[in-house]
């Protein structure tokens, strides 16, 4: 490049029979050499003295080249014009090529111009001569020169120091659409009014780079200038331009060259290109479907368009297929809108309702609101046909997905760029395209991550029972953010005689398949904890049914291990709770055991003995009973809370007993501190269940407690003290059906049971009533004769109460029923009194 530069910085344009640098002599009327330039020497070889006299055929043949071997004496070329003189009459033809002939004998091609003297003196004509090569050279720039003047594409302007318009080639006249004449002297920025320089990292407008090129001398190349061009109105074009300073042989400078290429076509097929490419990398970044239709607006703004709509069924926003296309789907929610100004953030043609704000970016959320496009309008077309619709600037595209439509892009282009050209459209129909697989992918995952979250919903109890033991507060995180649903699970089951059964485990693995499981073991506990089995008994029938599963799923895949089914291995931990003696039992499967904090706030966790996880079956699990002061507060937990990649599980338990010796206002409270302390960045490598549970104890004066004697007198007895409890309760209403009961009861118990005998009356939510025995035995409730004398005690309890049932223990069994309270119930003075946030007066003060 640097050559090319010295070779056109050198270059002669005066041209090679330029007189003042071409070979020149003068001849006389006999064509003898009367004047001789030192061009003429330094082109020939031929000394002034040594061709002065001599005629010009010594060394220049007209019309042809000497012959070969001629030597070229002047004398004997003297000679031959004297004998034919006016050789050179008429003059040479003006460029016409001559045959010459070196001082040394070397043959040379000249081109030689002629022109004829007038005066009194002897010269009669001046001949200037040339190297042919050389004039073909310089005759080829001069052809390139009126090339670039007058046929090439390129366009070409010289402007002077003050960015006036000095000259320009026939290309830019086309551009600018005048001629020389008209626009000569007329500054840049006046011919594009409205252009800018859209390179990075430069100027914007025209002076400002022409102002640089003059002040630094550095020329500035490939600059892309946007602008609308003068002979096409109402068009934006874009030209790669360059920018030199021009000076002269002095060094001065007289202005600035610009050369420009209208790149419009290859600009606009590379954005497009670019644009597609930007739309892989940014569009469905997420399972998001409002996410996704963002994303989609604001990548095509405002390179594309100038406005971007994105309109859905209301089905895809609901994770389902919309019904199909045609007049009755044009009801759609606006997803997604992006405008590149406010004056193109306008609703789209044939809108009827208001659409909401527009102008959200990539990753941003619009409240979808109800959008409808009037008959006739671009959208309401494309709905009906499922094609794409071109209406002078706005471009609708159908966002197709398995054979139906999602919905529509609706793209805008105002200003100078109001329309769409067969590329353009192209161009949107694989953007929308590649959107709509985005689109259905969310939709889809909306759908099945509904599916798992309403089956979590059913796995995971939505709403704690309401009860007298216990306050409660949880929280639950599944690792998999996708499904939103995981292995871990707690539980609270109300238990017979006001006790409150506490369950939490963990299932290994994520997911829905862990989720699956959890709901096979939530679902056993449910069903084995209203048998009233101590936490030991029923943690061994909960182990006998996972590892007989584990044993069917080995079976069914032929293999030794039941390694696919992800409940062997589970942990669990199950406490039952009495409000009565403050009493709480508990027992775990391999799990972390609770946190126990006292009502001064000392912590801690109770060595109960661990047992084996869930399904290896042939290891006994251990109960632990401990006493709870009113207002303890026990913590169940998953690992995931209290372990990570970079804490081990002691120092979890740590912080996690930091935590709850600090308290809170309240449980919720303590609940959010707890997972924002261990969990900080809301995050966990493990699914994590935290269940909070506040004791309470029941008021002593709600419950009433009598030893009775295992005499057929004893029925007499409690029907007497059951009576005169419940009026003391204002119950007198529940008198005779409750008296019917424990007669029934306690009659039974005399006859098949052995001692001692018990009689509990609890006055909580409900009436409870139980009979407690030394026996073992089993009751059944049947279906008498009609010429049975008995048998019918049973069958008449369950007729009178909700529930009823059997609890066994290690000293016997208690059958106990439940009634519900008189609406309103009716209170006593005196009793009652109770603290807590209980609902009702049933909790004993502290």
């Amino acid at each position: 490049m640097d050559n090319a530069r010295r070779a056109t910085e050198d270059a002669d344009f005066r041209g090679p029979l330029d007189v003042t640098s071409a070979a020149t002599f003068v001849l006389d009327e006999h064509d003898a050499v009367i004047g001789w330039s030192p061009a003429a020497q330094e082109l020939l070889g031929y000394r002034t003295d040594e061709i002065i006299g001599r005629p010009v055929a010594a060394f220049l043949t007209p019309g042809g080249v000497p012959a070969p071997g001629a030597a070229p004496d002047p004398r004997a070329a003297a000679g031959r014009a004297a004998d034919a003189p006016g050789a050179l009459v008429p003059p040479f033809p003006e460029h016409h090529v001559h045959a010459a002939v070196h001082r040394d004998g070397h043959r040379m091609h000249l081109v030689v111009a002629v022109c004829p003297l007038s005066g009194t003196g002897r010269a009669e004509r001046v001949v200037v001569a040339a190297d042919r090569d050389r004039l073909r050279e310089w005759e080829s720039r001069l052809a390139m020169l009126q090339g670039l003047a007058t046929e090439s594409p390129l366009g070409f302007a010289i402007y002077d120091t003050g960015f006036r318009l000095v000259w320009c080639n026939a290309a830019s006249e086309r551009e600018i659409g005048r001629p020389l004449a008209e626009t000569r002297g007329e500054l840049a920025q006046e011919l594009y009014p409205r252009g800018r320089f859209v390179t990075p990292g430069y100027p914007e407008t025209l002076h400002a780079v022409m102002r640089r090129v003059l002040e630094t001398g550095e020329p500035f190349l490939d600059l892309h200038f946007r602008a609308e061009q003068p002979s096409d109105p109402g068009r934006e074009h874009v030209w790669s331009c360059s920018y030199y300073r021009l000076q002269d042989a002095d060094g001065r400078v007289f202005g600035v060259c610009e050369d420009a290429f209208d790149i419009s076509d290859r600009y606009e097929a590379q954005r497009q290109v670019s644009l597609l490419v930007e739309a892989g990398r940014t569009v469905g970044t997420t399972l998001d479907v409002l996410v996704t239709a963002g994303e989609l607006a604001a990548v095509a703004v405002p390179e594309f368009a100038d406005r971007v709509d994105v309109d859905l069924a209301p089905a895809v926003l609901a994770g389902e297929v919309p019904g199909g296309t045609g007049p009755a789907a044009t009801d759609l929610l606006r997803a997604a809108s992006h405008a590149a100004s406010r004056a193109a953030a306008r609703p789209g043609t044939g809108h009827v309702d208001g659409t909401g704000p527009a102008g959200n970016t990539a990753g941003e959320r619009l409240r979808p609101l109800p959008v409808t496009y009037a008959e006739g309008s671009p959208q309401h077309r494309s709905l009906a046909s499922g094609g794409l619709v071109l209406e002078d600037g706005t471009l609708v595209v159908p966002l197709r997905a398995g054979g139906g439509v999602l919905g529509l892009a609706t793209f805008v282009r105002d200003g100078l760029r109001g329309f769409f050209d067969h590329g353009a459209v192209a161009v949107a129909d694989e953007l929308v395209a590649r959107a709509a697989v985005s689109v259905d992918n969310a939709r889809r995952y909306t759908r099945e991550r509904e599916s798992a979250l309403a089956l979590q919903r059913q796995l995971l109890p939505q709403h704690l029972p309401s009860n007298s033991a216990v306050e409660l507060a949880h929280r639950y995180l599944p690792t998999d953010d996708l499904s939103g649903v995981g292995g871990d699970w707690f539980d609270v089951i109300p238990l017979s005689g006001t006790r409150v059964g506490l369950v939490v485990g963990d299932v290994v693995g994520h997911g829905l398949h862990a989720a699956a499981t959890m709901g096979r073991l939530r679902t056993t506990v449910r069903a084995l904890a209203p048998l009233d089995l101590p936490p030991d008994e029923l943690l061994k029938r909960l182990d006998d049914l996972v590892g007989q599963s584990a044993q069917d799923s080995a079976d069914a895949l032929g293999t030794l291990t039941g390694d696919d089914d992800v409940a062997a291995g589970a942990t669990c931990l199950y406490a039952v709770y009495d409000p009565v003696s403050r009493r709480c039992t508990m027992a775990r499967a391999g799990h972390l055991p609770p946190a126990v904090v006292e009502p001064g706030g000392r912590v801690n966790f109770p060595d109960l003995p661990a047992g084996p996880p869930l399904g290896l079956g042939g290891l006994p699990f251990e109960c632990l009973e401990i006493d709870l002061p009113v207002g303890s507060l026990l913590a169940l937990f998953t690992d995931g809370l209290v372990e990570a990649r970079d804490r081990d599980i002691d120092k979890g338990l740590d912080t996690l007993a930091r935590v709850l010796a600090e308290g809170a206002d309240s449980l919720e409270d303590l609940c959010d501190r707890a997972v924002s302390t261990l969990l900080p960045d809301g995050t966990t490598n493990d699914d994590t269940a935290l269940l909070l549970v506040r004791t309470r104890e029941l008021d002593d004066r709600r419950v009433a407690v009598w030893s009775l004697p295992l005499e057929p007198v004893a029925a007499g007895r409690a029907r007497e003290l059951v009576a005169k409890r419940l009026r003391d309760w204002g119950l007198d209403e529940l008198v005779f059906t409750t008296e019917l009961i424990a007669s029934e009861l306690v009659t039974n118990a005399v006859r098949y049971a052995e001692g001692p005998l018990h009689l509990r009356l609890i006055h909580d939510r409900t009436l409870v009533c139980e009979v407690a025995d030394g026996g073992h035995t089993a009751p059944h409730l049947r279906h008498s004769a009609d010429d049975d004398e008995g048998g019918r005690g049973l069958f008449i309890i369950a007729q009178l109460v909700r529930r009823w049932g059997t609890r066994y223990s290690r000293d016997g069994k208690a059958i106990w029923t439940e009634q519900a309270l008189p609406t309103p119930p009716r209170s006593r003075p005196g009793i009652g009194a109770a603290t807590g946030r209980a609902e009702g007066p049933v909790l004993a003060a502290s």
